[in-house]
C-alpha cells in the first residue's frame, strides 16, 4: 500500500512539473522513504513515466484534436500514437481492449489504465496540473464553461461532423451507409447553434466569459471542422469573426 502511494505521487509530481531537473528531486525524495539504496533510488527516478503515458489518436479528426490543443494549453508533453481510422487499426482486438467503442482519442497511463472521451481525458489532466485552468476556478464558472462545453460538443461540433461524415468520400468507409437526406438535416441545426454562438460573444470575449477556457478549444475545433463538412460561418457574425482571429492565433491552435 506505501508503494502504491509514493507512486501515485511520483506520477503526479512528474506529470504536474514541465521542469525534469524539479521532477527528479522530487522523485528522489519521496523514494527516500521506501528506504532504497541511492543507486535504486536514481534508477527508479529517472524512469521516464511520461513517455510511457501516451495518447492514441487519429490526427485531423476533432476530437483527438480538443484533447491535443488542450494539452499544448498546459504545456504538457505526451507523446502521441496513430490510430488510422481508415484502415481499420481501431477495430484492431489491441485497441478494442482499451477503448470498447473503438473510438479515438484515448489517454494510456503509465500503468496501462486506459481513459476515453475528449472531456474526460482532459479532465483528468486538468486534475493532476490544475494550471492554467480551462474548466473554471469557481462554481458558477465551472458550470459555465460545463455548458458552453456541452452547447458546442452537443449542439455544434456534432451537427457539423454530421453533415461531414454523410458527404465526404473519404469517410464512406466509416460512416456506412452514408446518408445525404440526414447531412442536409443537420446543416440548419449547426447554424442555429453558430447564430447562439455569435450572440453569446457579442456579450464577452471568449465562448464561456472573458478568458479562454476549454470551451474555445470545443468552438474552435468545430468552426475548423467546417471546411471539410463544406459549411461556412455567415459573413456577417462579427462576434464569431473577432473571437475566431484572436483564438486562431495562439500556438496551440495550429495543431492537427
Amino acid at each position: 500500500m506505501q508503494l502504491q502511494l509514493l507512486c501515485d505521487r511520483l506520477r503526479h509530481y512528474h506529470v504536474a512539473s514541465a521542469n525534469s531537473t524539479i521532477n527528479t528531486y522530487s522523485r528522489l525524495f519521496l523514494l527516500d522513504e521506501l528506504g532504497l539504496s541511492v543507486l535504486d533510488r536514481v534508477r527508479f527516478a529517472c524512469e521516464d513515466l511520461e513517455t510511457r503515458m501516451k495518447i492514441l489518436e487519429q490526427p485531423g479528426a476533432p476530437n483527438p484534436r480538443r484533447v491535443k490543443l488542450f494539452v499544448a494549453e498546459k504545456g504538457l508533453d505526451i507523446p502521441y500514437e496513430v490510430v488510422e481510422l481508415n484502415k481499420g487499426d481501431h477495430r484492431a482486438a489491441e485497441f478494442t481492449a482499451l477503448n470498447p467503442v473503438q473510438r479515438v482519442p484515448v489517454l494510456v497511463l503509465d500503468d496501462g489504465t486506459a481513459i476515453s472521451e475528449s472531456v474526460a481525458i482532459c479532465r483528468y489532466l486538468e486534475g493532476i496540473h490544475p494550471d492554467p485552468n480551462l474548466f473554471g476556478s469557481s462554481p458558477l464558472e465551472t458550470a459555465t464553461v460545463e455548458m458552453w462545453t456541452r452547447r458546442m460538443e452537443l449542439g455544434l461540433l456534432f451537427h457539423i461532423a454530421q453533415c461531414f461524415r454523410h458527404t465526404h468520400p473519404a469517410m464512406a468507409v466509416l460512416e456506412n451507409p452514408q446518408i445525404a437526406e440526414w447531412a442536409e438535416a443537420n446543416k440548419p441545426r449547426a447554424m442555429e447553434y453558430l447564430s447562439v454562438l455569435n450572440d453569446a460573444l457579442g456579450q464577452h470575449d471568449y465562448v464561456a466569459g472573458n478568458r479562454y477556457t476549454i470551451a474555445d478549444i470545443t468552438a474552435l475545433v468545430a468552426i475548423d471542422f467546417m471546411k471539410p463538412a463544406r459549411l461556412q460561418v455567415p459573413e456577417d457574425y462579427a462576434h464569431i469573426k473577432r473571437w475566431y482571429d484572436v483564438v486562431a492565433q495562439r500556438p496551440s491552435s495550429q495543431l492537427r
